[in-house]
């Protein structure tokens, strides 16, 4: 259900696995912050784990765990002020609005845990993106969050009529083995040094297709791609 891709002193990066609940969920079973804490507990590694932001149970890919109170005191700023970039994959088999650019608005709740984008700009989410056609009437799509709002992900590619391949909350009518949403890469610097990890889908057929292999081969680095300045 996940795999430890770094340890230091300060924190872990691991990779979840599609289908896994970041909490626990009672007789379903334990949540990764609790199967990762015991983990580590039990190889004698680290006796405290602090939990500094979340992915959605479909979502797969790259999370952070901090390993000490002051680390994540610092992640915690660093989250708070978006200073650590974050790059997620997505495909949808729907035909997009646009193919490329930002989505913003205000995020409010919707019906059945849902929520929706509004035309408001109170307090917005902000997500770049690019796209490119793989074939079989899909979309990949490389998504870079401004913002950390619950589902905003799923929603902003919902508002522009695409919504995520395998999503049960937002694309109730496609079948598929899982959720097309990965949390494909992260860069951010702690303590005067620069981290990054970049994590490729190990999970979903959709992501092995040859054209998809492609793009993310010539992508290597998210980050250089030409994002334009907000």
């Amino acid at each position: 259900m996940f795999k430890i891709i770094t340890k230091n002193d300060d924190f872990v990066v691991v990779s979840k696995a599609a289908g896994v609940n970041f909490h626990d969920e009672g007789e379903l079973g334990s949540g990764l912050f609790s199967q990762v804490k015991n983990h580590l507990i039990q190889q004698s590694e680290m006796t405290e784990l602090f939990p500094v932001h979340r992915l959605d149970k479909m979502t797969s890919g790259l999370i952070i765990f901090a390993t000490n109170s002051h680390s994540a005191k610092i992640f915690g700023e660093l989250f708070q002020q978006h200073k650590v970039e974050k790059y997620y994959l997505a495909i949808s088999d729907k035909k997009p609005i646009k193919k490329q650019g930002l989505i913003k608005g205000d995020m409010n709740k919707s019906r059945r845990g849902m929520f929706k984008l509004m035309r408001t700009m109170q307090n917005p989410a902000i997500t770049q993106f690019f796209s490119y056609g793989i074939g079989n009437k899909q979309r990949l799509y490389i998504l870079k969050p401004h913002s950390g709002k619950t589902h905003q992900l799923r929603v902003a590619l919902g508002s522009i009529a695409a919504p995520i391949l395998g999503d049960p909350l937002y694309h109730p009518t496609s079948t598929t083995d899982r959720g097309y949403l990965h949390a494909y890469a992260l860069k951010f610097e702690l303590l005067g040094k620069t981290f990054q990890f970049i994590l490729p889908p190990d999970e979903g057929t959709f992501y092995f297709s040859e054209q998809t292999t492609k793009i993310l081969t010539e992508i290597k680095q998210p980050w250089l791609l030409p994002w334009p300045k907000l």
